[in-house]
Formats: C-alpha cells, structure tokens, sequence
C-alpha cells in the first residue's frame, strides 16, 4: 500500500503594493496610496537573495488589483522607474529566476494578453475565484465579479498556464454556492487541464474591516467542504488549505494533499497575524503520510512542457534538487 503524500513549497512572498481597486469587506491588506505602498527593487532583490540562500524555490509575487485605477499610485510607481505594476513584476521575474527562484504572479484580473505577456517569465500563476456567488462583502469590488474572474481563469486555461485557484468560506456565500464554485473550477480544468490545485481558505476576520464581526467556518464545515472537493474535483487537482489559518492537523484527514507555499523568511502578508508553520511543523501535520517538497509547477505540466524555453533549465536544476533532497529523507 502506497504511503500518503502532502506536499508544499518554499516560497518567498513578495507583496509588490498594498494599493488595490478593489474594496472587500473583510481585507486588510489594502492601503491607500502613500509612502511605502510599493516594495522597493533593492528590498525584492534581497529578500529573493535572502530567499534563495535558504533552499526556496519559488518567488511568490502578488499585489493589489489594478493599482494603477487608484488616484496617485502611478505617480508612486513612477518613482521606482515604472508605468505599469505589471513591469514592474517582468522585471523581477527574471530577477528571481537569475537568483535561481521560479517565479508565481498572483496579479489579480489580467487579460488575454496581459497573461499571455506574464506566462513567458512565470512558472505558474494564480487567481483565487472565491465564489460564484454575488455577496456583499464584494459590492465595491468590480474585480469580484465572477463572471470577469471565470473569465480570466478560463483564458490561463487556453494559454496553458499552470494555474492555482480556490474558494474562500465564510464570506457570505452558501453551501450550495461553494459546491457551484467547485463544480465551475472542475469543469475549467476538464477543458484545459491547467489547474494544479484549489485552495480551501477559511475567512480570518480583521479588526477595522466591514466584516470584523461575522462569525467564522468551523473546522467540521471546512472539512465537509474539503470532502465535497475531493469529490468534485479530478484526481489530478490538488486540494490545498493555508496550514497557518485553520487546524490543519485535523483538516489533512479530510482529504487535503497539498499545503502550498510557506516561507522560511517572509510573512503571510494577507494575514499577517497567522505566521506560517516551519518545516518541522509540517511534519507534524502530515501525520502519517509523507511530506514531499514540490514546485511551483506540478510534474505533469513540467511533463507536457508547460513552461517557457527560459525556465527550462532552472526547473529541471531545481526538480532535481528536491528529488536528491526527497531521496535522503529530508522535506
């Protein structure tokens, strides 16, 4: 009988700007526009350095929706030497992949064209759907419908795009919402194979945001939701949870493989009062079963070469690396 595998990566997390357009009801990640609402190129460069230093392979990028749409951001970002986030992001793409780290954008919606721009220095690229369902706490979120999000994901989908997405619980959405949001995710990778993994993200209330108050998922209802993606989802698609959001120990059980990207170094910016569990740590959720670093592309899509000619070198260096590391025990 075949051991269990849980797997995750090592990841830098890069907050490139804290400005966004959008305006949920229980983020606080977004600032307005000032002093400090866009990360400098030296501290990216040293915290992808600081990064590689410790065995991570993976840069992950991710920023506010459409800065640019925010009266003043492109006055700040004009500092830096940029008229568009998105350069900005190019060009520190291949800052991490000459530092030896496979870069990931999550950039919120992009077109056709600005994913097919991204693809050609990105190893993998993620849009959280969150739900199907139209719910208050996105009123004064244009890039929350989700039609423009199902939208985005499908066009990652034609461009071959290995793809990560998920479902946020607890935001106001039903369970029949949340069984649509997965059978919507499900049917996408039939079409386009592109998606690695789904992530099951419990909402963490924040003191000072519209949904400060609303009572949070339980650990049996997040795991009830884990067990109906399994289900729903083929076999070929990760179901993935935060470890440092919800009690990930019990919620492995439920039928959770993947326990995506943790940073030796860098905080969990989203949320930043929930630190990330280290290495050993992980073991200990993964219980019984193996716990197996990964890529931020999965095998198959490094098989189908799913990736540009630029990466090649750097992801066959790097999936032979945590092979050997696979090999002598370690995680």
């Amino acid at each position: 009988m075949h051991r269990r595998v849980i797997t995750f990566s090592k990841n830098a997390f890069l907050p490139l700007t804290t400005v966004c357009a959008n305006r949920c009801g229980y983020c606080c990640f977004r600032t307005p526009v000032r002093e400090g609402c866009v990360m400098p190129p030296d501290e990216a460069i040293r915290t992808l350095e600081a990064s590689a230093a410790l065995g991570c392979t993976e840069a992950l990028f991710t920023f506010g929706e459409r800065p640019g749409a925010v009266p003043g951001f492109g006055e700040m970002l004009g500092r830096l030497g940029y008229a568009d986030i998105l350069d900005y992001v190019y060009d520190l793409s291949l800052a991490a992949i000459d530092r030896g780290l496979l870069p990931h954008t999550n950039a919120g919606i992009l077109t056709y064209e600005e994913l097919d721009r991204l693809r050609k220095v990105n190893a993998s690229m993620g849009l959280m759907l969150e739900t199907t369902a139209d719910v208050p706490a996105h009123r004064n979120s244009p890039g929350k419908d989700p039609e423009v999000r199902i939208e985005m994901i499908e066009n990652a989908g034609k461009l071959s795009i290995p793809f990560t997405t998920g479902i946020l619980l607890g935001i106001g959405e039903t369970a029949d919402d949340r069984e649509e949001s997965l059978r919507v995710i499900a049917d996408l990778h039939r079409r386009f194979g592109h998606i690695q993994e789904v992530i099951v993200q419990n909402f963490c209330p924040k003191p000072g945001t519209a949904m400060e108050g609303a009572p949070v998922p339980g650990t049996d209802e997040i795991c009830a939701t884990i067990r109906l993606a399994r289900e729903i989802l083929p076999s070929d698609v990760a179901v993935q949870i935060p470890p440092n959001l919800a009690d990930a120990s019990h919620l492995i059980g439920c039928g959770v493989n993947d326990l995506g990207g943790v940073s030796p170094l860098t905080i969990d910016y989203v949320n930043p009062e929930h630190p990330w569990p280290q290495i050993d740590e992980l073991r200990r959720i993964a219980g019984d079963a193996e716990l197996r670093e990964r890529l931020c592309i999965y095998p198959q899509h490094i098989e189908k070469g799913w990736y540009p000619s630029l990466l090649e070198p750097l992801i066959r260096r790097l999936a032979e690396r945590i092979a050997i590391s696979g090999r002598g025990g370690g995680a």
